[in-house]
């Protein structure tokens, strides 16, 4: 556990132990879209604007991570499934803690949908790869959502809630959620959820005041950060979006305050 504990500080801010991670796996899913196609621009962007780590798929890592003096936390994902076939909702798994350690990631990370058509078999490759961060002293990081034909309101707190615990109970270090939309509906998923809890950004918002009050009331209600992609790599200033929802998450900023940073 001791290594683990050393490469998770390697990927949160050590003094308040929350977390600015930006995501910028999507092109597997939805293509080279805009802000993730100069990866070194877009990296070093967000690591001078105060992100702890970034997310990536391993053939992408050399494109981009750690370029002219930057630093932040690497956490390689190991899950992928394209918008492309049928089953998006499936994601398979397509690298190896392993691998991981080898490409000098600080973490890894997975996708699991619960609701899918094929949820036993993720939770299946869930269990093989926490597992696996277990005896390689890795920190897991799980993107838990509810997805699928069962699924009636994937942001309902009860269900938000039961995606946290299944990450907790399966051996997330690190657990993504949708946020549920207000502070009282998610302190519960936060309470029941007993490891730590980041937000995801879902879709590209159109106004920046409603992601970073969203941002501020998630650690409001018990958070411990954010897993932001598009909402910040496709912001017309990536540094300055980081540095708005960092000086939240890690500096405790207002909402007013923060939203300063991007004028």
């Amino acid at each position: 556990m001791f290594g683990k504990n050393i490469r998770t500080e390697r990927i949160i801010d050590r003094r308040t132990g929350n977390a600015v991670i930006v995501p910028m796996d999507h092109g597997i899913s939805i293509g080279p879209v805009d802000g993730i196609i100069d990866m070194k621009k877009t990296v070093n962007a967000v690591s001078d604007g105060g992100a702890t780590a970034v997310l990536m798929q391993k053939g992408i890592i050399p494109y981009g991570h750690r370029t002219e003096g930057h630093d932040v936390g690497l956490i390689l994902h190991m899950s992928a499934s394209t918008s492309i076939g049928s089953t998006s909702n499936t994601k398979v798994l397509v690298a190896t803690v392993e691998e991981a350690i080898k490409l000098g990631a600080d973490a890894v990370s997975i996708h699991v949908n619960l609701g899918a058509d094929s949820e036993p078999q993720m939770l299946s490759d869930f269990g093989k790869v926490s597992r696996d961060c277990s005896e390689w002293g890795m920190p897991l990081l799980v993107m838990a959502y509810a997805r699928g034909p069962t699924v009636k309101n994937q942001f309902d707190p009860d269900t938000v809630a039961h995606c946290a615990r299944v990450a907790t109970e399966l051996g997330a270090d690190l657990i993504k959620v949708s946020y549920t939309g207000d502070i009282d509906s998610f302190k519960r998923v936060v309470r029941g959820a007993l490891a730590p809890v980041l937000i995801a950004g879902g879709p590209k918002m159109d106004s920046d005041m409603d992601i970073l009050n969203m941002v501020h009331d998630s650690i409001e209600a018990g958070g411990k950060g954010v897993s932001i992609g598009r909402n910040i790599f496709q912001h017309k200033s990536p540094k300055a979006m980081t540095q708005a929802i960092s000086g939240i998450v890690v500096k405790g900023l207002s909402v007013k305050e923060a939203a300063k940073l991007l004028k």
